[in-house]
């Protein structure tokens, strides 16, 4: 640690760290990959095969059995693997299963609100929409859980998730639909309160971004099997087959193709994950990490948590409030950081507020974030005095 911190430097240059983060990863996706990972460590032998070989459903099907058993998710829920990442996996539920009922969409940051968009200008469903700004979150209470309700467990771009499942009704008509990518093996997940899942490898495991995991629970699947939407569906979306569920795409048969080298990655972090304990580990992992950052935090008067109650605050994507800074002086102190090598995409998300975003997730290590804040002294004080 310096001497002296930015906060009491005030515009004057200090000393530079003299160590960095080990792994200075902390981009909210793709994020951190596990410690240890290398590329020469992935098992190859389903790469330049067919995915429909037995060897690739195999592999497909060994990756969804290892997510049912990191998830702890019951056998009442089934898990594919889809296109378009995490996208991709929420567009498929909207498309397939909306329309029946009403529709509730709640927004407090970016992902939210596109949403928000696709229920109002694709679907054109008349949506309910109850938002808050970005680092707050809309009166839960207020649901109406006889319409369809989404929204984001865990909000990437605003540091902002929901407190826990207890706000979902237990009696509820409509289905919820949670986009979890932030939010999966970092929290421990309600599943009888959850209908609909998405997530994407890329967020918590640090995998490779392109596909999706689609999570139903046996009211989702109910839905797809007794609705028919009133509008077309392209062929990746397509999830029911002669009225029935299409069973094989829960049983690693992909809608279409996918990378086995994605699925071999994917394979590694879920071992990784197994090793450490299961959900335990992560969740503990990711625990200490924002602990170690709320430590940072509380040091310094000038930075701040964007959400400011603790209750609702990101473990995984914690973004920060800098005193006095833009978009420009954001910029700045991210590039300083990048080019010493200190801390790589640590910028907020650009329709944010200006601010500092911290991946937090179980990838990376405690031992980084707590080498980190030196260096936001230093890049701090530097922007600063340019």
């Amino acid at each position: 640690m310096t001497d002296t911190t930015a906060a009491d430097a005030g515009i004057a240059s200090i000393a530079k760290p003299a160590a960095k983060p080990a792994r200075p990863h902390f981009s909210s996706g793709p994020c951190a990959k596990p410690p240890g990972w290398s590329p020469e460590k992935l098992a190859t032998a389903s790469l330049g095969r067919s995915h429909r070989s037995k060897l690739g459903k195999n592999r497909l099907q060994y990756c969804i059995d290892l997510m049912r058993e990191l998830l702890r998710l019951p056998e009442t829920h089934r898990i594919g693997i889809v296109p378009g990442s995490d996208t991709g996996a929420f567009e498929m539920a909207m498309w397939t299963m909306l329309g029946a009922r009403g529709v509730t969409t709640l927004a407090w940051e970016s992902f939210g609100e596109g949403w928000v968009t696709d229920a109002v200008k694709q679907l054109k469903l008349e949506p309910t929409i109850v938002r808050a700004d970005y680092g707050r979150l809309p009166d839960l209470g207020a649901v109406n859980w006889a319409d369809d309700v989404l929204f984001t467990w865990n909000g990437t771009t605003s540091g902002v998730r929901v407190p826990d499942g207890e706000w979902i009704a237990a009696d509820r008509e409509g289905l919820s639909f949670a986009d979890a990518t932030s939010a999966v093996f970092a929290y421990d997940l309600p599943w009888d309160r959850i209908d609909v899942a998405t997530f994407s490898w890329q967020k918590v495991l640090g995998g490779e971004g392109a596909h999706g995991v689609l999570i139903l629970g046996p009211r989702a699947v109910e839905r797809l099997e007794s609705h028919t939407p009133a509008w077309p569906l392209p062929k990746v979306f397509r999830l029911v087959s002669k009225g029935a569920l299409a069973e094989g795409v829960f049983k690693g048969e992909t809608i279409n193709t996918p990378s086995m080298l994605a699925v071999e990655d994917a394979i590694f972090a879920l071992e990784w994950a197994k090793g450490l304990g299961g959900a335990e580990g992560l969740i503990a992992r990711s625990d200490a990490n924002a602990a170690a950052l709320d430590a940072i935090v509380a040091e310094r008067g000038w930075l701040g948590h964007l959400a400011a109650e603790p209750g609702i605050r990101s473990k995984t994507s914690v973004c920060l409030t800098v005193e006095g800074a833009d978009a420009d002086f954001i910029k700045k102190f991210a590039g300083l950081l990048e080019k010493e090598g200190a801390a790589y995409d640590v910028a907020g998300y650009r329709d944010a507020p200006p601010g500092l975003r911290i991946w937090c997730g179980a990838t990376v290590d405690t031992a980084d974030i707590v080498a980190l804040g030196p260096w936001l002294d230093w890049a701090y004080a530097e922007a600063r005095s340019a």
